[in-house]
Formats: structure tokens, sequence, C-alpha cells
């Protein structure tokens, strides 16, 4: 179909080129010819974007620092920006090797920040966040489409707002091709293309939101096998403690807590789980022997989970604190108290098992 199209287009804008050079420059027609012309181009863009969601589109794949891409296209992306949007750009201190066409991630972020830009109609924080990273087989409930998932090292690069959110239903369709929240001046093509850009180059995008709280769009792309530093995904396994100890686990997202409760589980701690704020204050009640650790996540449809660590403080002055968040760290550490241990979602199951022994010993 798109060859097809294209072949259209073709004609289109041949004819529409000639007829350019043969119409006299006062003609009341070039008006006319310049919008067929400008439309033709932006279908031609469109077939683009749509190769790109069926991951047809021919990469040119270079091999290249992840930082340097970021740090290079700051100038580009703050001219995309508005002047009540203040863009904050955390680059990782190592280098991270990617194997990518440039120009597709420069499109990756391109479309990512003028949907945060379009998030904030009344202005806000835009951040930017690069970092290495090693996921296991737990972090597979947060990506979009997890059935190819494939553990390993990574390099992740995240785009937060702190703008209007997401609702479940609309998070659900985001990466759908067409889908739009933004009426008439929506394709609802460029999540979609994110997504099929991501996939082609073998990588996973995971998105957190919640409505009134902002979003953040993660990609993960995989780390060059030639590059060093980055933990091997089984390292640390036969060095883990068996657990003691009762932790309540409070997650809104099934999968997410179900996961996270056998890890936990396996390591011998005894688990009590809640799907919000409420629940957990009613587990609490019903279950009234000491907790030594509330493991929660932080932005929940509920209660957020920083409201909920003040109330089970009250009950449990000695209890520790985990909040888990797929929020960046800069963006949730500014609102958390001291005493709190921050993790950020996709959460390792060698990350996790350490930050909790951790917080118990």
């Amino acid at each position: 179909v798109a060859h097809d199209f294209n072949n259209l287009l073709m004609v289109i804008q041949g004819c529409a080129n000639f007829m350019a050079e043969d119409l006299p420059e006062d003609s009341p027609l070039r008006d006319d010819l310049t919008d067929l012309i400008q439309a033709a181009e932006k279908a031609e863009a469109l077939t683009r974007q749509l190769l790109t969601f069926s991951r047809r589109q021919k990469l040119e794949p270079k091999r290249m620092d992840l930082n340097a891409v970021v740090l290079g296209l700051q100038k580009m992306l703050f001219r995309l920006i508005r002047e009540d949007i203040r863009l904050n750009v955390h680059a990782a201190s190592q280098p991270m090797t990617v194997q990518i066409d440039p120009g597709q991630l420069e499109q990756v972020l391109v479309n990512l920040v003028v949907n945060a830009r379009d998030a904030m109609p009344r202005g806000g924080k835009l951040t930017i966040e690069t970092s290495q990273v090693v996921l296991d087989q737990s972090a597979r409930c947060h990506f979009s489409d997890p059935r190819d998932f494939r553990p390993g090292p990574f390099v992740m690069v995240a785009v937060s707002d702190t703008g209007m959110g997401m609702s479940a239903d609309t998070k659900a369709q985001v990466f759908d091709p067409f889908f739009s929240t933004k009426g008439k001046g929506g394709t609802g093509l460029g999540l979609s293309t994110v997504y099929g850009i991501v996939k082609q180059h073998r990588g996973y995008v995971a998105v957190y939101s919640e409505l009134g709280h902002g979003t953040t769009f993660k990609i993960y792309l995989p780390l060059d096998p030639g590059e060093s530093g980055a933990e091997d995904p089984a390292a640390g396994r036969s060095e883990r403690v068996a657990g003691r100890g009762t932790i309540l686990l409070v997650e809104d997202e099934l999968m997410v807590r179900r996961i996270t409760a056998r890890v936990l589980e396996k390591l011998g701690y005894g688990i009590l789980e809640a799907a919000g704020g409420k629940e957990a204050l009613s587990v609490l009640k019903a279950h009234p022997q000491t907790i030594d650790l509330l493991l929660t996540d932080l932005v929940m449809p509920d209660m957020r989970g920083d409201v909920l660590a003040e109330q089970v403080r009250e009950l449990y002055p000695n209890v520790k604190i985990i909040m888990m968040s797929g929020y960046p760290e800069q963006h949730v550490s500014q609102n958390m108290g001291s005493g709190v241990e921050i993790l950020t979602k996709p959460i390792s199951t060698s990350t996790l098992s350490t930050k909790v022994q951790t917080a118990l010993a």
C-alpha cells in the first residue's frame, strides 16, 4: 500500500512542479498550487510514519554515544517548547553506546518533547534523563509489548513532563496509530512512530502516567555489545541473603504487584498486599502485627504514596519506607522527606532485593 501510495504522490508532486514552472509569477493559481505541493509533502511524511510504525522503514544504524546525541539536540529541543516550560537535561556520566539510526532517534525525541509540551498548556517542567540499566525478566510487565522481551544491559532515555497526565484508558491506547487526544490538530501518529522506531531497534517503551501527575516515557535500547560497565543480569544472585520481616506492598498495577510480591516471598519476607492507600490502611487494621517495611508506589489513584507513608509512620514510627516510581528520581526526590529510599521502575530483582535487605539491615 505504501509503495502504491508513494507512486501516486510522485505523480502528483511531479505534475504540480511542472505546472509551477509554466505559470507566470503573478498567476492567481500559484497559491493553490503551493497548497497542493505542501499537501503532497505532508502525505509523503505520513506514509513514512506509517512505514516506521510497521517497522518497514529502512534503517541506517551507527554506533554512537546516546548522551552525545541527546546533548547535541538540546538547542533544537529548546526551540520546540514555549517560554513557560523549563527544560532540564540530566545525562549519565558514563558513555552509553548504542547502534541506532541518528535521524530516527532525533524523531523519537522530537515527538516525545512535542507531546510533553502539548500536555502542559499552562507551562511546567520537562525533564530528559539518560542512564545505563540492567533489566531482568521481572521488568517485562512494565512494557507495552513484552512478548519478545530479552533481559540484559540497556541504555535508557526518559522524557518526563509535569502536565495533565493520562487516564488508564488513554494510556492503554497511547501507541495505537491514529489515536489522538488533540482533536483535529493531531494525526495520532507521533507516539505510534516512537513505538515503531524503538521496536525496530530491538528496544522497549514504558509509559508511566496518572491524571494530574504528569507523564514519563522511558525508551530502552540495547547497550552495544562492545561496551562494558553494565553489570551482569545474573550478578549477585548467589549472594542473596534470606529475608526476615514483614513488608506492606502497595501497588495499584496488578501485574507489577504480583511480580514484586513473588520476588520478595522467594527471598523469605512476609508480604501484605494492597492495591492503594486506603486499602493499605484497612489491611493494617485487619493485621495489627508490626510491619518492618512499607514498599509503596508513589503515584496512585486514591492516595499518593508519600501521604500513605505519613499515616503509616503514625502507627509504626520505626517503619522503613521505600517508594517506587516510574518517574525519574530528580522528578520525585524533591518531594520526599529524609529517610525515604526511592526505586525507579522498572526495578530488577537484584536491585529490589538489595534495597530491601539494606533497608531492613
